[in-house]
């Protein structure tokens, strides 16, 4: 599996951001696809992760500025950041986690910065 992101960049304090991820290879048994992020100096967080069912989670500190959208027949998965604020700056990671017969896999993208300035 393969995840291929896009869209970061720097912005100002209010402004938008979407970041997009496709995925190829052995796609089958997806569970969810999302996107979770690593602040400087801090530890890798969830932003927000979908299911095949369209099942939506997302992490309290972004639940009205941000929505995740998946195209399940493309296998791609977006994030419009709306309202961004100079702690949402990171490295964003795109995810896809899939079942195995042993249990789940988690598969990550490059990261893509994401820069806010105030």
């Amino acid at each position: 599996v393969q995840l291929q992101a896009s869209g970061g960049g720097l912005v100002q304090a209010g402004g938008s951001l979407r970041l997009s991820c496709a995925a190829s290879g052995r796609l089958f048994s997806i569970n969810t696809m999302g996107w979770y992020r690593q602040p400087p100096g801090k530890q890798r967080e969830l932003v927000a992760t979908v299911t095949s069912g369209g099942r939506i989670n997302y992490a309290d500190s972004v639940k009205g500025r941000f929505t995740i959208a998946r195209d399940n027949v493309k296998n791609a998965v977006t994030l419009q950041m709306n309202s961004l604020r100079p702690e949402d700056t990171a490295v964003y990671y795109c995810n896809l986690n899939r079942g195995t017969p042993w249990g789940t896999t988690n598969y990550w993208g490059p990261g893509t910065l994401v820069t806010v300035s105030s």
